[in-house]
């Protein structure tokens, strides 16, 4: 990664616009560190012989009041000027990142009281907050550097809140927080080195406009004083003879131009060379529509598990009993997740398949606790091996989860910090939580990814997340999980960007690893002949709901709810006649703020009754490992659906419904 950002700031130079700013900065950095030694005599030379002269061979820029040359007070005026302008840029930026990085360390509470104070004084016109800071901090150097570094910090940490949070939902932050990576060290190894290049961009492109308004100030007398000087102050003292000596004003202002224009424009053409964006400057309803059982978090004490199935066990290493998720939105509370209850035991695979917006991935987020306010995680019963996740976790169940829960997201370039290399990142959880020293928990994440079959292991754990494929990146996700003791697996449609081969050896491995280690398996996923591969039970979720429970082995002949054998039907297999469209399921999910009343699925299904529009079903057992929440389940295969164009799909390719 460091190879390939230092690549992508190389190309800077290689554009002419990149390279006539790159040759202002060095001219300019070489004249303030050479200017002082050189040429301080000359600037300070008093000539009463040659007191206010125009330019002439003698002297570029003229003279002043005192005969001193103008020209050589320009040169040597540049350290000053840029120190004190890189100065202030500095305070601005340091302070904008801890203040931007605050919502992101405390509460939610003072988080929003945080984004509403960088709020209102964004809100503030920068040079009235400028002006007002110079009056508090007085006239002078001191005073002018703190009043733009101030008037600037509201700027940087408004982009450091908003970069922060658009890095914040990125998998493997998700990865970190499930592993107990505490926020501190989650902001300082996560966030902050993947926003670094654009507050850089921004930093540069700050200090030229610093470097202006900094003149400003000392033209203006609230900045530099006498006997010290800056082009701000050059240039207050050229105006006085500007009729008489043009470039005595006319000097300084062409170089307070220059040393600014070199700024943004370095700036501007990195953040266009490298991809990145540069920046400038009612009341909700309480929850009602959850019912009274699912407000029970708090209480609930010790009640026996639910077991609709006679699959669900209290010794489950995952038991799940009546979960919400709810949201609150303008028109009230809204639930996409609803009543769900299943649980997992040690060496199952267990799979949940619907389609997008059923609330699979919510589900899945609910028991890993990565739901953040405002959102409200609400059960009977949410526990996993043994611990209790509605309460308030402490630091040692926190280590637990940390050790025995581990997640497998769906996109594998976003499964890993993109500026730590992978060796770095797998080692993570064993130093955080077993204090192995970096050593040896480097030569452990070698050894997983060997276990994964990344060959050459010893090697690639020192590179970077872009050096692997696809395939390479999620084997290394699930030796990530294997740092610890996993327990439980939660894979959360890994598969989804995965070509067939790849996604068949991922399936594979995963099946090893529940075998080998005895861990259970969570397994997300739209496709349900994926699940039917690797799971032996299979959960399916519409609208928020588990509408039915059924081992894999009987899904194909023994599904019994009509979205379940709608998801069949929409696969093609080997015996599809490839001359007919592909079938699909009629219509769309609803969302989750507005479902119709009775069955949510009514509104698509084929064997709708009068019943279905007013009455919702709950999950019904059907026998020993088999539920089904539907007023008509089915007792023949899966019937044939719509085409795109609404026509009938061909009969011959599943029996008619009788």
């Amino acid at each position: 990664m460091r190879g390939s950002s230092r690549n992508r700031w190389l190309a800077v130079l290689r554009t002419p616009t990149g390279a006539l700013a790159v040759l202002l900065l060095v001219a300019l950095f070489l004249t303030a560190l050479l200017a002082p030694l050189l040429w301080s005599d000359e600037a300070n030379r008093i000539d009463t012989a040659a007191i206010a002269e125009p330019a002439s061979a003698a002297h570029w820029f003229g003279t002043d009041e005192l005969g001193r040359d103008i020209f050589f007070r320009t040169l040597v005026a540049t350290r000053l000027s840029l120190s004190l302008a890189l100065l202030a840029t500095a305070i601005g930026v340091v302070g904008g990142v801890v203040v931007g990085a605050l919502p992101s360390l405390v509460g939610r509470s003072a988080g929003r009281l945080v984004t509403a104070l960088i709020n209102i004084a964004v809100a503030f016109p920068a040079l009235l907050l400028v002006l007002f800071f110079a009056v508090v901090f007085g006239v002078g150097g001191k005073g002018a550097v703190l009043a733009l570094g101030i008037a600037s910090a509201p700027f940087y940490a408004r982009l450091t809140q908003t970069l922060a949070s658009s890095v914040a939902g990125r998998d493997f932050v998700t990865a970190a927080r499930v592993a107990g990576v505490g926020r501190l060290r989650l902001l300082l190894r996560h966030i902050l080195p993947n926003i670094g290049e654009q507050l850089a961009i921004s930093a540069a492109i700050g200090a030229g406009s610093a470097l202006l308004a900094f003149a400003a100030l000392s033209f203006l007398g609230l900045g530099i004083q006498p006997p010290l000087y800056d082009w701000g102050r050059l240039l207050n003292g050229g105006l006085h003879g500007i009729y008489l000596s043009p470039l005595g004003a006319v000097g300084p202002a062409v170089v307070i131009v220059l040393a600014g224009l070199a700024f943004n424009l370095f700036g501007e053409t990195a953040a266009r060379t490298i991809g990145l964006r540069s920046y400038f400057v009612g009341k909700l309803q309480p929850l009602a529509l959850v019912p009274p059982a699912a407000r029970a978090v708090r209480r609930s004490a010790g009640k026996a598990p639910l077991d609709l199935s006679g699959s669900r066990s209290a010794a489950g290493v995952l038991v799940v009993e009546n979960l919400h998720v709810a949201f609150p939105g303008e028109s009230g509370w809204s639930r996409p997740v609803r009543g769900v209850s299943f649980s997992v035991a040690a060496g199952e695979a267990v799979g949940i398949v619907g389609e997008s917006g059923s609330g699979k991935s919510l589900t899945s987020l609910a028991v890993s606790g990565l739901i953040e306010p405002p959102g409200e995680v609400l059960a009977d019963r949410l526990e996993f091996d043994g611990d209790s996740l509605l309460r308030v976790i402490d630091a040692a169940t926190r280590r637990r989860l940390g050790l025995h829960l581990a997640m497998v997201f769906q996109d594998p370039m976003t499964s890993f910090n993109p500026v730590q290399r992978i060796g770095r990142q797998l080692s993570e959880v064993t130093r955080h939580h077993e204090g192995e020293s970096r050593r040896r928990a480097m030569d452990m994440a070698a050894q997983r990814l060997g276990a994964v079959r990344i060959a050459g292991a010893d090697r690639r754990v020192h590179q970077y997340p872009h050096e692997f494929s696809g395939g390479e990146r999620q084997r290394a996700m699930i030796a990530m999980g294997l740092m610890g003791q996993p327990k439980l697996t939660i894979a959360d449609e890994p598969t989804t960007a995965l070509d067939v081969t790849v996604q068949r050896q991922v399936l594979r491995l995963l099946d090893e690893i529940r075998r080998d280690c005895s861990a259970s398996i969570l397994f997300i996923s739209h496709d349900i002949t994926v699940v039917e591969q690797l799971c032996s039970r299979v959960l399916v979720m519409y609208a928020g709901r588990i509408v039915e429970e059924i081992p894999a082995a009987d899904l194909r002949r023994g599904a019994k709810h009509p979205y379940t054998r709608a998801l069949l039907g929409a696969v093609p297999d080997m015996e599809t006649t490839k001359d007919l469209p592909l079938t699909v399921i009629p219509g769309r999910p609803p969302e989750p703020d507005a479902l119709p009343g009775g069955c949510a699925f009514a509104p698509r299904c084929r064997v709708v009754s009068d019943r279905c529009l007013t009455d919702d079903p709950g999950l019904l057992p059907l026998g020993l490992s088999h539920s089904v929440a539907c007023w008509h389940p089915q007792s023949t295969p899966p019937p044939p659906l719509s085409t795109p164009d609404g026509s009938p799909s061909d009969c011959s390719r599943h029996p008619a419904h009788e």
